[in-house]
């Protein structure tokens, strides 16, 4: 054995960071280990900024002098086992570590679609892997045609940061809208106009039949027959839960296929706590279980489990979601449940909306249209969710829905918050939008 530590955290992306640094904090004696088979962990939202914005992995790297500098001890070695009656976890030199609370933040990995060619070269993931991003900011410099498999957030981000370098863009979406998994309609039409405006070539409800070439990719085969001439292709349809580590040591797993934890975060085993991707999420507003995963959703997990392995206190009510993303300069955020999702949830929706500008007067520098859409159940008149569209301030204000909706606020309520206002951060005073999307709803009432 290696050594025995109070806390052992396996992972050290954004959920095994933030446990680490949030356990530091409540006990400032137990002795703590992040335990990481990478040399580096890349911050997980900012991978697609490395290809048109940063150009540098390692600018993208979560900072181990933060660990360090709080003594957390940073061990670079895969697990390969957990065994629950020793507590120990084996490693793949075959040495173990010893542990009183485990805390596993395995995060997931993209979804391998079984499409034809996708093992060729030059078809590239949203990898979580410094070696294989480096690959792929180098062979970027070679290429002109891209195709993005997918319209999510990260076939939308990846291909707005691709235009940047100048390459010939496009994504293939199979639902009708890209975004559609997030916003309702409008919104994502407003997503689709500007990724055109910025020169994407955005195609939907299509699905991509092959990946066609003899080492390398060389075109990419649509169901409407169409081929797409494609130097690289990212495949962006989303994440699952890496959760081999937990199935092998006899952990449950849920029904999304996560790691089942309780609302203390805690496992089937009192001793073992998960968050972060790989750890199975429950809806706030119905209590079934979601895919969501988000990276913001994660590092609160972990807040919640670097507190509860040293007493159960902090509970997770359920995850909200909240959601931000940027097209050249148009931002999109949404919290909670849009329109749509509302009424597929069975609740009897009423909405609000209002128009306002970001700044004021308007005529302040850089100053931009805000559109923003709240989302209420008419019976009570609670908050479910919202959708913002605007400038750079998009995702503050979906922060500020996102905490209206967890705190089950009322139109009325939301009509009349406390904010501030300065001419050079915000929207008027007098047409603050939050507040008018409140005031729509109510007289719609």
């Amino acid at each position: 054995m290696i050594e025995k530590v109070d806390v052992l955290i396996i992972g050290a992306s954004a959920a095994g960071f933030t446990a680490a640094l949030t356990a530091r904090k409540y006990n400032k004696n137990a002795s703590i280990m992040v335990l990481r088979k990478e040399e580096a962990t890349p911050v997980p939202c900012g991978i697609p900024y490395i290809f048109g914005t940063l150009f540098d992995v390692k600018k993208n790297c979560m900072p181990d002098g933060v660990l360090i500098k709080n003594n957390v001890k940073i061990l670079t070695k895969e697990a390969k086992a957990i065994n629950r009656d020793k507590k120990t976890v084996t490693l793949a030199d075959n040495t173990e570590i010893g542990y009183e609370k485990l805390i596993l933040c395995t995060g997931s990995t993209p979804v391998k679609p079984p499409i034809p060619g996708i093992d060729l070269k030059n078809v590239f993931f949203a990898q979580k892997d410094t070696d294989y991003l480096n690959d792929v900011l180098t062979r970027l410099g070679k290429v002109k045609d891209v195709v993005i498999i997918g319209g999510g957030f990260i076939g939308v981000e990846f291909a707005d940061e691709f235009r940047k370098r100048g390459l010939n863009v496009t994504i293939v979406e199979l639902l009708p809208r890209c975004l559609q998994l997030v916003f309702d309609e409008e919104y994502c039409i407003m997503a689709e106009e500007k990724l055109r405006e910025r020169g994407v070539h955005v195609i939907t409800k299509t699905r991509a039949e092959e990946i066609v070439g003899k080492e390398e990719v060389e075109k990419v085969r649509l169901s409407s027959g169409e081929e797409i001439k494609a130097d690289i292709v990212l495949i962006g349809i989303g994440v699952r839960a890496n959760t081999i580590l937990a199935q092998d040591a006899g952990l449950k797993i849920g029904e999304q296929r996560g790691i089942w934890v309780n609302e203390y975060m805690q496992t089937t085993d009192e001793n073992i706590f998960a968050a972060g991707d790989c750890a199975e999420k429950f809806s706030f507003f119905t209590g079934k279980p979601t895919g969501l995963k988000l990276a913001s959703i994660a590092c609160r997990e972990a807040r919640i489990a670097g507190v509860n392995i040293f007493g159960l206190k902090r509970k997770n009510p359920g995850v909200i979601g909240s959601f931000s993303t940027i097209i050249g300069d148009l931002g999109l955020g949404a919290a909670g449940l849009v329109e749509k999702a509302a009424k597929e949830n069975g609740f009897d929706v009423i909405t609000g909306q209002a128009v306002g500008m970001d700044k004021h007067p308007s005529a302040m520098p850089e100053c931009r249209e805000l559109k923003i859409k709240l989302i209420f159940d008419r019976k009570s008149g609670v908050v479910l969710g919202g959708e913002i569209a605007g400038g750079t301030t998009t995702a503050e204000l979906t922060n500020i829905v996102s905490l209206m909706i967890e705190r089950k606020m009322t139109m009325d309520e939301i009509a009349t918050f406390q904010y501030g206002t300065h001419p050079a951060f915000t929207c008027s005073p007098v047409g603050y939008p939050i507040a008018n999307a409140a005031e729509d709803a109510i007289v719609k009432m």
